[in-house]
């Protein structure tokens, strides 16, 4: 007698929904098993997002229909979502930061008895979910708000856990998590699918997705183009699915030729880290650096930037001494640094794309000492239009755009400045690889331009890829550094953790 087929524990049916005249679904379908990691792929503005809020219950489909375990599911709010078993845990922190941790982890679900809310079960259901996710070193009583990101993004996950969901929604989970965290995380995802719980594993990280996930769906432009297993689909093929077209090539390369050193900097120290930094960058040249988290990457590039305290050694740009270090002296010689927390640091999010483009050289934009609105509106549509940045308005505050487009206006500031020397910290991280593409051609051009570029990596691949060298750092030290083609994924890490030291060339 033959089995009946699995009934999906998630089943989404040619899913529409409109926005006015913009279309963000037209017709996307998905499956998802009980106890299965399903990767929803797709660059940003895709759909994705408004997919799951269509699942979880704070959007309503205009057309579609959507099962669980086999029953029709119409939720009419989030609340009714979570009550049917669907727990959302988004990118963006969703935290009360006066709270503690405990009562962030029940929020919601308090346990109560005569309207009082009984402490110690509520902090027995925090330890409960925190020892899934293994990080009881937590403090409860912790207010949320003097918590690293990456240590609230764990209580968000086990807030989540607490309500034993049918189906899990993970967006960019690991996003703000080091490298240990993550690997955690895997490990907790792997205990919950065990018990038949459905998790639906939303990344930009197409390597992240083939470890924790057996099948993928991909969304593009609304649609979705395309379904598999990771097993039997090339990273080539997925990468085709989200693009729309043949990539040949992920990491394009242009002739650029290397000339006289630009910066000169040895023996670099700061109150910690680095220890001891010596390294020198070229008109024309990119250079990259490597190594594991807390090796000294960012805070080698905040010291030299004049960010964070300087403590020795010596610095030259364009055969200038820049020394004492100061943030100020750098731009006025034509250095942009990009941070690696562009929300923080990086952009002002409630202001206008105009203003984060141009506000840091506003003297070609002015007319008889006052700033001529004509002229910044024409060279921000400049940027934007060479960017390839998708907005609607160059008024819009820039938080409204997808992380890949703030990405891009972030470095276009750097652009407007007239930087001669690049500083980029991690200008890839969490965006899609549409975008990732096209940053690499920015980075390209702007060595064929005679720009430098330094380029800070926790991605191997796009180093490899990108760099005509390598820096490798370990503890502070940058103990290694040479061209590209002498370097592999397995040499780079061997060398960050210390197990091998290669001498400077």
């Amino acid at each position: 007698m033959i089995a009946p087929p699995e009934v999906p524990r998630l089943r989404m049916t040619d899913i529409r929904k409109r926005f006015g005249m913009v279309t963000a679904l037209r017709g996307v379908s998905l499956e998802v098993g009980p106890g299965e990691v399903h990767a929803l792929i797709g660059e940003n503005g895709a759909g994705k997002s408004t997919m799951m809020k269509i699942l979880s219950g704070a959007l309503r489909p205009d057309e579609g229909s959507i099962q669980i375990d086999g029953q029709g599911y119409q939720p009419a709010n989030p609340q009714e979502g979570r009550e049917s078993g669907i727990a959302m845990v988004y990118q963006e922190l969703t935290l009360a930061p006066d709270l503690t941790v405990s009562e962030n982890i029940v929020l919601g679900s308090e346990p109560h008895r005569f309207g009082w809310i009984q402490s110690v079960q509520q902090k027995e259901r925090a330890v409960h979910a925190l020892t899934q996710l293994k990080h009881l070193n937590l403090p409860l009583d912790e207010k949320v708000r003097n918590l690293s990101v990456a240590q609230q993004q764990i209580v968000e996950i086990a807030r989540a856990l607490l309500s034993n969901p049918k189906v899990l929604v993970l967006d960019e989970p690991t996003s703000s998590l080091t490298r240990v965290d993550t690997e955690a995380l895997f490990t907790v995802i792997n205990r919950i699918k065990q018990t038949g719980v459905s998790i639906v594993y939303i990344s930009h990280f197409l390597e992240e997705c083939r470890q924790v996930a057996s099948r993928f769906t991909v969304l593009r432009d609304g649609s979705s183009v395309g379904s598999g297993s990771f097993e039997s689909t090339s990273q080539e093929q997925i990468i085709e699915m989200m693009v729309g077209r043949s990539i040949a090539q992920l990491y394009p390369r242009l002739a650029h030729e290397l000339g006289e050193e630009r910066l000169i900097v040895k023996n670099l120290k700061g109150i910690s880290k680095p220890s001891d930094v010596n390294f020198s960058i070229r008109t024309g040249e990119i250079v990259g650096v490597a190594g594991l988290v807390g090796s000294g990457r960012t805070e080698t590039l905040r010291v030299l930037f004049g960010l964070d305290k300087y403590q020795g050694g010596v610095v030259t740009y364009n055969g200038k001494n820049m020394i004492p270090l100061k943030p100020r002296r750098w731009l006025k010689q034509g250095v942009g640094m990009l941070s690696e927390n562009r929300k923080e640091e990086g952009l002002l999010l409630n202001r206008s794309l105009t203003e984060n483009l141009t506000l840091t050289k506003l003297g070609p934009l002015t007319k008889c000492g006052f700033i001529s609105p004509a002229r910044e509106q024409t060279r921000s549509r400049e940027l934007l239009q060479k960017m390839n940045v998708k907005f609607s308005s160059s008024t819009q505050p820039v938080q409204d755009l997808s992380g890949g487009n703030q990405q891009k206006v972030a470095i276009g500031r750097l652009i407007h400045h007239e930087a001669d020397l690049f500083l980029l910290d991690e200008p890839t991280r969490g965006i899609d690889v549409g975008s990732k593409s096209e940053i690499y051609l920015l980075i390209q051009e702007l060595a064929a331009a005679g720009k430098s570029v330094l380029f800070i990596s926790s991605y191997l691949p796009e180093l490899l890829g990108v760099c005509d060298r390598i820096a490798v750092m370990n503890r502070g030290k940058l103990i290694a550094l040479k061209p590209a083609s002498e370097w592999t994924e397995h040499s780079i890490m061997t060398t960050a953790i210390g197990a091998e030291s290669d001498s400077l060339s």
